[in-house]
């Protein structure tokens, strides 16, 4: 069967290699000249099921609404008259419940492990080098008070499979030596063994040249305008560089899948939040972090990436606008200079923001529409690096007919 997968990010990436090595005829399609370039480029780089905990939680409708005026706050949501951002906040406001909360984090969980095993499988078979480092991550919490929530909700994952340590504020720096100066700073910390650091991508670009091997063609360059669509089924892809026929689709463009899909009667409830990153090149290997992790005090997520310091940090509610500014940086500097002063070249930043396709209750949305040859791989949010993997072959398999390895309840389109 000859397949389009629309996007060439980490999911367009993962779903072309795997249905081609399911046997399939696959094109990929992006409008940008190389894979990775959008929100793949320069993500926090963290493959963190232990950071998988739905937004949506009795807490969050205070902290969206101290949004509106805090400057300081990590989530900026913006009052903006936009009825689709409207109505994604209804739903994710529905979400809100300590039920829905429990059970939209363990369906994240588990998704986040079976796509953990899935990209070790793949660098594998692909023989893709990325940075990778495999000693764990490190979640700090700098109030006594947060740290008791931090251990008291990681009890949840645990229970689920996940393995988790509280750590007290004098072992920080053993797990992580180049913290020993400030670690007094903490209360103390949740170390996940488990968890992992890469660098997505350069993960994206490696996959693609397997890709290729295998005969998967990428058609870069190539900006999607629409989806030409006949009795129930989808028959071309049209471009600003002529139309691309298949007998199947697959949509993974983040963000923008609700654009393409919306004038086929398909709503998508994604909207896109905006992220921010910063890469500083590393002075000093030594006094560079070892292994990732988040300053949760502040929401700032770090990894060191081969020779360079990857930060990111905020998630900001501003429609498609991909801009940003130096001072969108301030906070995380300040957090790098306070916790790795002698690591890296701090007069020499890459800044860097993306849109996060972000569901209203947290997990994606896979597999079919109700359009009978178009499938879904959209709407992973800030999990796109660790969920790709596994949600990619989740796909593949139900297009080949198959059941997936992980239960898709909760996971597609029709639980809206």
């Amino acid at each position: 069967m000859r397949i389009v997968v629309l996007g060439g990010g980490i999911v367009g990436v993962t779903t072309a290699y795997d249905l081609a090595s399911d046997g399939h005829e696959v094109v990929l399609v992006d409008r940008q000249a190389a894979v990775g370039r959008e929100t793949s480029y320069a993500n926090a780089g963290l493959i963190a099921p232990a950071h998988v905990y739905a937004w949506a939680s009795p807490r969050a409708p205070m902290i969206l609404l101290q949004s509106l005026w805090r400057s300081d706050s990590a989530l900026k949501f913006r009052l903006r008259a936009d009825p689709r951002m409207w109505a994604w906040s209804l739903r994710f406001l529905a979400n809100c419940t300590a039920a829905r909360n429990r059970a939209n984090t363990l369906r994240k969980l588990s998704l986040c492990l079976y796509s953990q095993a899935r990209l070790g499988e793949l660098a594998r078979e692909g023989g893709v080098e990325y940075d990778a480092i495999r000693a764990g991550l490190l979640y700090l919490y700098r109030d006594p008070a947060h740290f008791e929530t931090g251990t008291a909700n990681m009890r949840l994952l645990q229970e689920h499979g996940l393995e988790l340590q509280a750590i007290e504020p004098g072992r920080i720096a053993a797990l992580e030596p180049t913290l020993a100066p400030v670690q007094g700073k903490f209360a103390g910390a949740i170390y996940a063994p488990k968890d992992e650091s890469g660098d997505c991508l350069k993960f994206t670009q490696g996959l693609a040249e397997a890709a290729g091997r295998r005969g998967v063609e990428l058609r870069m360059g190539h900006l999607i305008r629409a989806l030409e669509q006949h009795g129930g089924r989808i028959r071309a892809a049209v471009t600003d560089q002529g139309r691309v026929e298949g007998d199947a689709f697959v949509l993974a463009l983040g963000s923008y899948s609700p654009l393409l899909a919306r004038p086929l009667g398909v709503h998508l409830p994604v909207y896109p939040v905006k992220g921010y990153s910063l890469t500083l090149p590393i002075l000093e290997a030594r006094e560079a972090p070892r292994i990732g992790g988040v300053d949760e005090g502040h929401l700032v997520a770090y990894a060191t990436l081969g020779d360079r310091l990857r930060l990111t940090a905020t998630a900001d509610f501003a429609g498609y606008d991909t801009s940003f500014a130096a001072p969108h940086f301030a906070g995380m500097l300040r957090v790098a200079r306070e916790l790795f002063p002698h690591a890296a070249a701090y007069d020499k930043p890459d800044y860097w923001a993306c849109l996060r396709p972000m569901t209203p209750d947290g997990p994606p949305i896979l597999g079919r529409c109700g359009i009978a040859n178009l499938y879904l791989n959209t709407g992973q949010g800030h999990m796109g690096w660790t969920m790709a993997a596994g949600c990619s072959r989740i796909v593949a398999d139900i297009i080949a007919g198959r059941t997936p390895a992980l239960d898709i309840a909760g996971l597609t389109l029709d639980r809206y």
